[in-house]
């Protein structure tokens, strides 16, 4: 995707050949700031801070962090200590975990002397495969928006989004939003409702950011207002991200999800999940099993933004003394999902579904 008029990618390796660099996305949309990760701990502050946030870029991220580790310290231990340290920082997405599990597999059955070379080339193959696989996503889900284009008679296919699955909480392309970009490169009139997505406005601070970046018409509009434009027969479709999605179907994503899935099984908009291979959790029956992160009060409490003198700065918007709960993601049940948009294709939101795409998995997800 496009960051000021040049294709680029959230997650890259440095000239030095060994630090890795990354957007901090916590100073985004008002500050475009580039890090050098140069030790795993730097990794695990990026992957907890949220300055690499998505679960396909936070998989990716700790990958890199992995070969970072083993540039200092190759032995076992090391092995084990890192993807140990760097699993703890998020515990609701998926892709953390299995891109820990994968590099580690790669690494176990190697001398210590190429772990070091065979991390980094591994890190890399992951983030390939991220783009190649987010493409895909992309070309499958664009034939829905295509359909509905085609009974618009030439009107824009107004698509609502919620938090930020685009190509910052990806490596490019991303999930939700690549169906979009394939239909906006492609001259398919589409205009993106782009949900706030409080507390922390990544809709509002990514979102429409690479949205503009990349030329797409869209609105921000607040959480509270996606339930509305459906009753007013302006929401054609939805689609979100989604941090896992278990064996039966159900769908962890950024808090707020279930509601617009609520609102869109009632007007019957189509409600669509897309997501990677990566993102399917087949040893977790169903969302009730997973864990929801439960983030800081102050993000409830406070707003970030931008002052009239320029400063980024952020702002209490309750009364002192105020406390506040911050679940950082509520689950979907399948039955509110209309389908799953992957890079093998369109499935439903069931275990029969996914199983029809990924039939290997059988056995995981008996």
């Amino acid at each position: 995707m496009k960051l000021d008029g040049v294709p680029s990618r959230t997650i890259w390796l440095e000239p030095d050949g060994w630090s890795v660099g990354i957007i901090d996305q916590t100073l985004l949309p008002h500050k475009l700031v580039r890090l050098s990760l140069k030790t795993v701990e730097d990794a695990a502050r990026a992957i907890k801070t949220m300055q690499v946030r998505g679960a396909p870029l936070i998989g990716v991220t700790a990958a890199y962090g992995v070969a970072l580790a083993m540039r200092v310290d190759t032995s076992d231990a090391s092995l084990a200590r890192s993807v140990a340290f760097l699993g703890e920082q998020r515990p609701t997405a998926i892709n953390l975990r299995w891109a820990l599990e994968d590099i580690r597999s790669t690494l176990l059955p190697l001398a210590p002397a190429v772990r070091a070379a065979a991390a980094y080339a591994r890190a890399a193959e992951l983030a390939n495969d991220d783009v190649e696989t987010c493409r895909r996503i992309g070309v499958n889900g664009l034939k829905l928006i295509e359909e509905i284009s085609k009974k618009k008679s030439g009107r824009p296919v107004n698509v609502l989004t919620h938090c930020n699955a685009g190509w910052l909480a990806c490596v490019d392309w991303g999930t939700a939003t690549s169906p979009i970009y394939h239909a906006h490169d492609a001259g398919i009139p589409v205009h993106v409702w782009v949900d706030e997505t409080r507390p922390r406005n990544q809709g509002a601070a990514l979102t429409a950011f690479e949205l503009l970046q990349h030329g797409v018409p869209h609105s921000l509009i607040a959480d509270n207002a996606g339930g509305h434009f459906m009753q007013t027969g302006e929401v054609d479709l939805v689609i979100v991200g989604t941090d896992r999605v278990t064996a039966n179907g159900d769908v962890a994503n950024k808090i707020g999800t279930y509601l617009k899935a609520l609102a869109a099984h009632d007007m019957q908009v189509p409600f669509y999940v897309a997501l990677p291979y990566s993102t399917i959790d087949w040893r977790t029956e169903s969302g009730r099993e997973i864990p929801i992160e439960e983030r800081s009060e102050d993000e409830v409490l406070r707003v970030h933004g931008k002052l009239p003198d320029g400063e980024v700065s952020s702002v209490l918007i309750a009364a002192e003394g105020t406390h506040a709960r911050n679940p950082a993601f509520d689950v979907t049940p399948s039955r509110l999902v209309t389908g799953f948009i992957t890079e093998r294709g369109l499935c439903a939101a069931s275990r029969e579904g996914l199983l029809s795409l990924y039939p290997e998995k059988t056995n995981a997800a008996a």
